[in-house]
């Protein structure tokens, strides 16, 4: 893996090797990275995973509006990763003229809309006469197809030349462990080489599934610096094995990672926001 500078925008396509370019690498709250929004791109096609509520305006400072993205896939409904669909959905259809394509199955649609957009989106030109708009109108949905035989709930998709295969993560800890009352929220593989955590607890048994089934370079793990919380805490982190660690980038991090030094606890580093990573 090479990494490459951003010049004057984003790069939508590229001579056909994967590429991963984090929007941002922040969490929630942070403003000096950005939210924890990641591009990936390869060939003529490229793929947003997250849209948070800041993602339009990072997507503004490289000069990349946020109406040029045509697919999106959103891993849960916090807003540092979903507040800013509101806004693609409007740039879509009043600017660009046109309907994203969104990667979601149809539970978590359902949910996604009743709970997060309809609100903002459900009203449109003709609503006085009772007719509202649905996610529908705003995307083109394409449904994953469901894994079989996975150890958790897992489904599959092409996005033109990228494979992405999404697994169920734990974000906010459920004593039912019934995958039907947690919290959605999903992780995704990417071209069977690269983890992307998405928001997930410290989950060592997705990890050893993963590594152990698919020949995997390089893992993007969110991380805390605290206790408790609903993400993977650096302290967890630095009991995994080292071949883990060292394949390991943390991202989602706050504005006070400059006090710890990833490398030399056995990781590859922090993921940078504004490069290119290729592969």
């Amino acid at each position: 893996m090479k990494t490459s500078k951003f010049k004057k925008q984003i790069n939508l396509t590229n001579d056909g090797n994967l590429q991963l370019f984090f929007i941002g690498t922040g969490s929630a709250f942070n403003k000096v990275n950005f939210q924890n929004n990641l591009l990936i791109i390869k060939g003529q096609d490229h793929l947003l995973i997250d849209c948070g509520n800041i993602c339009p305006y990072a997507l503004s400072t490289y000069n990349t509006p946020v109406s040029n993205i045509r697919n999106i896939l959103p891993t849960h409904s916090h807003a540092d990763h979903i507040g800013g669909l509101e806004e693609m959905a409007l740039a879509g259809r009043y600017i660009a003229k046109i309907k994203p394509k969104m990667i979601i199955t149809d539970e978590y649609k359902e949910k996604l809309w009743d709970s997060s957009l309809k609100g903002g989106c459900a009203y449109g030109e003709d609503s006085c006469s009772g007719n509202f708009f649905t996610l529908d109108d705003y995307f083109e949905q394409i449904k994953p197809v469901k894994l079989e035989n996975a150890p958790r709930p897992a489904w599959q998709v092409n996005v033109g030349s990228i494979n992405i295969k999404i697994f169920r993560t734990v974000h906010i800890p459920c004593k039912f462990n019934d995958w039907d009352k947690m919290f959605y929220s999903i992780g995704v593989l990417i071209d069977d080489r690269i983890i992307f955590t998405g928001d997930m607890i410290f989950d060592r048994p997705l990890l050893d599934w993963l590594t152990k089934d698919y020949s995997i370079e390089a893992i993007f793990h969110d991380c805390q610096f605290y206790d408790g919380g609903v993400h993977a805490n650096y302290s967890e982190l630095k009991t995994l094995p080292e071949e883990l660690k060292n394949k390991m980038y943390l991202c989602h991090y706050g504005e006070n990672y400059k006090k710890f030094t990833p490398k030399k606890d056995g990781f590859a580093g922090f993921a940078e926001r504004g490069i290119y990573y290729n592969f």
